[in-house]
């Protein structure tokens, strides 16, 4: 079977002269990001080449990789603007309790606590404070859903199913 990744950032630069990498991310990913040993860069559309991690570290909202055998600018540059994987496998493995990965809730059928359908969500995003599930309701209108513990009361993977208290103009 093949592997899937999964993208966990972006080299957007180098960093300093030694082969550096700054790499963009989701901020509230960095204790993941600085547990990283081994990552993937994705060369051209189906070929992953394996990087080990010598260190990595956070630097002014970037993360700065030092990957083994790339010891400067030069064999750093070929890799700018590419984005760097982990494997699904990997990542599935350090989700916490009640993480999901996006790809698992798009798709979903979202219903209130009572079982009626409300919608299912498209989309997934961020605004800081949590995430938000963009849910197409039964009148086909999008509306933002806080992924929090107040609104959001069961996921089902199995049965692709989230279940909500659909609080008063949740979903108008």
């Amino acid at each position: 079977m093949n592997e899937k990744y999964i993208s966990v950032g972006k080299i957007l630069n180098f960093h300093g002269i030694k082969g550096e990498a700054k790499v963009g991310f989701t901020q509230s990913q960095a204790d993941f990001i600085l547990g990283l040993k081994k990552v993937f860069i994705k060369k051209n559309p189906d070929e992953y080449l394996p990087f080990k991690v010598e260190r990595v570290r956070i630097h002014k909202n970037t993360a700065i990789f030092k990957f083994e055998g790339i010891n400067s600018i030069d064999e750093l540059l070929e890799y700018k603007g590419a984005l760097v994987f982990v494997e699904e496998s990997f990542l599935r493995e350090n989700l916490d309790e009640n993480e999901y990965l996006i790809d698992e809730l798009v798709g979903m059928s979202l219903f209130d606590k009572n079982g009626k359908k409300l919608g299912f969500v498209v989309g997934v995003s961020n605004n800081g404070a949590s995430d938000l599930l963009s849910v197409k309701t039964n009148s086909k209108r999008i509306c933002l859903v806080p992924f929090v513990e107040a609104i959001i009361k069961e996921v089902s993977l199995e049965k692709k199913s989230i279940f909500i208290n659909n609080l008063e103009g949740l979903l108008e």
